[in-house]
């Protein structure tokens, strides 16, 4: 296995490990990867793709792309970003969803915020193309509350390695809001940066379900506590494998 490197020195000291978890998303992928490659220029780097149980093309487009692909089968978010850091080679660990797309400033910012001691840290979101006018309202709605109370999402985060392992990394009790519980132990290391830019992930989830099918999903989600989340029981949004085909 090689470690994936541009041809300019790191002007930062840091190996960064791209942690990618999917499954199925042999779709967005391309994009995603490309995107990591282009944000990444200038600095040391590896892109860690854990493939959790893909009946697609996902583990061969990893491959395509120069990753370093690890394959598990949990059908879990948390126990697939635990994978990959498990396997990952840097000091810094970046995670991106396989359907978001992150830029230069993503990096830079992780790093910068990185190197004067913050524990890590996140970015606000964007959604691409076009989604319904409900979802443009709900959408808002939700990342003003979340990103106001200074919660890191999981389609982007970033910490060192050691902080990582220091906070036991994802719990893998929960199918969902991982990313919640992830953010309150690094704030209890240190200082958690959300970066000013936005990252930019996919809005399919707006465009492929209902309004009500996302709210009442969402409610649950809230009510039901800790508890509500610890099995994939009505996390069908995330868990049930539909896709949006890209066009284009």
């Amino acid at each position: 296995m090689s470690t994936e490197k541009t041809t300019e020195p790191s002007t930062t000291g840091f190996m960064i490990s791209f942690i990618v978890p999917a499954y199925n998303e042999e779709a967005e992928l391309p994009g995603t990867l490309r995107a990591i490659r282009s944000a990444a220029a200038g600095y040391e780097h590896e892109i860690v793709l854990v493939n959790d149980g893909s009946t697609d093309a996902t583990g061969a487009i990893g491959e395509e792309f120069g990753a370093r692909v690890i394959s598990i089968e949990r059908r879990q978010i948390a126990a697939a970003r635990n994978a990959g850091a498990a396997a990952a080679r840097g000091n810094v660990f970046i995670f991106v969803d396989a359907d978001t797309r992150i830029g230069p400033e993503h990096v830079r910012g992780a790093v910068e915020a990185l190197e004067p001691g913050c524990a890590g840290g996140g970015a606000r979101l964007a959604t691409d193309r076009e989604i319904p006018r409900w979802g443009r309202i709900f959408f808002w709605v939700f990342t003003t509350l979340y990103f106001g109370l200074n919660l890191g999402a999981g389609a982007f985060l970033f910490t060192t390695r050691e902080n990582f392992f220091a906070v036991g990394g994802f719990d893998e009790i929960y199918f969902a809001s991982e990313e919640i519980f992830f953010t309150i132990a690094l704030k209890r290391l240190g200082r958690f940066r959300l970066l000013r830019e936005p990252a930019m992930t996919s809005g399919r989830k707006l465009r492929m379900y209902s309004g009500w099918k996302i709210f009442t999903r969402s409610l649950s989600l809230i009510f039901g506590g800790p508890r509500g989340v610890m099995s994939r029981k009505k996390l069908d949004m995330w868990y049930g494998g539909e896709r949006e085909k890209r066009i284009g």
